[in-house]
């Protein structure tokens, strides 16, 4: 240990899901050995914001410390929170499409309200931006979740959504890098494979993940660039070589759900070969106690680099700007209604 560092070990190299509205006993001294670094809610985990704040304190309470939580709250069809806990949001594309040229701030604007309601239920982080580039083809899965068809715009849209979150005192995490926007596949149900040459790859898909390689958090693709790799991005250390040394992201990395469909495996395998190819931390949703040992089992404690960026992005989560949110509501729905100018 170096001095001056606190004398702990590291934090677990996963991030968990609750079974259900609170946790059980047999949950919270799971939760309290494996340690995770963090936790995801999903539907299942939603009632009201009495029980959502109730079940964000056991959670942290479970590992002693202000473990981020994180929740896909995108808008559109993946959006945990709905009416009356949140704002009933258009798909990230019809939103930005129907900006125009004012997309960027009114994504900004969406994020930082998103933010404000994310907070309000002890919520810290969101699995946003996502800067997948669309294409005509892109799965409907994932089409209308994108910003854009263009790296450039995406990338802008990107920012935007980030600064939102984080002005909001909620820590973003990029999403499917190093790019999902050319699979043709669900990967919540196959493997998706890309053959565009690795140079395509670089110059549209992987661009704006270069763009955002500053932000603190990341998620991986459960993707096969077959002309780079023959094995899923999450399970490849080409792959995550690539991700950290040619787009330069230094945030701690998430895989994507590692019971998602995409890899076929044995849950603890696949977790070994997550953190082996460099991804630090395992997601693992949607499982059973006994399978959620296992992950943690199997992914063990954040490697010390991983540790590093752990307490890097932790220490990237400040408290909310100061703003009138029914002020900033009021920009937006200006903005969506072509009143922004003049």
């Amino acid at each position: 240990m170096h001095p001056g560092h606190h004398q702990v070990s590291n934090f677990g190299a996963t991030i968990l899901d609750p079974l259900g509205l609170r946790l059980s006993a047999e949950e919270k001294r799971f939760f309290r050995d494996a340690d995770p670094f963090g936790f995801i809610l999903f539907a299942r985990n939603i009632e009201s914001a009495d029980q959502i704040r109730a079940l964000c304190a056991d959670l942290r309470d479970a590992v002693g410390r202000e473990a981020p939580i994180t929740i896909d709250q995108e808008g559109g069809r993946v959006q945990r929170l709905r009416p009356p806990l949140g704002t009933e949001w258009l798909p990230p594309l019809d939103h930005s499409q129907a900006a125009g040229e004012d997309a960027a701030e009114a994504m900004y604007l969406r994020y930082r309200i998103i933010a404000d309601e994310l907070r309000a239920v002890g919520v810290d982080s969101n699995c946003a931006p996502l800067v997948d580039v669309a294409t005509p083809d892109t799965h409907p899965f994932l089409q209308n979740r994108c910003y854009g068809f263009d790296a450039g715009t995406v990338a802008k849209l990107g920012r935007a959504v980030a600064d939102g979150l984080l002005d909001g005192g909620v820590l973003p995490v990029v999403k499917h890098i190093p790019g999902h926007g050319r699979a043709v596949a669900d990967s919540h149900l196959d493997l998706p494979v890309v053959s565009a040459p690795r140079d395509d790859l670089i110059r549209s898909d992987f661009a704006p993940f270069r763009a955002l390689n500053d932000l603190p958090m990341g998620m991986t693709a459960h993707l096969v660039y077959d002309r780079i790799d023959t094995r899923p991005a999450t399970l490849s250390p080409v792959m995550m070589d690539l991700i950290r040394d040619e787009i330069g992201f230094d945030g701690l990395i998430m895989t994507d759900d590692i019971s998602m469909k995409a890899l076929s495996g044995d849950l603890a395998d696949l977790s070994r070969d997550a953190i082996a190819a460099g991804c630090d931390v395992v997601l693992h949703c949607n499982g059973s106690l006994d399978e959620k040992r296992k992950v943690a089992e199997a992914s063990g404690l954040l490697s010390d680099a991983g540790q590093v960026r752990a307490e890097r992005a932790i220490l990237a989560r400040h408290d909310p700007t100061e703003v009138d949110i029914l002020a900033l509501r009021a920009k937006l729905d200006a903005l969506l209604n072509g009143r922004g100018h003049g």
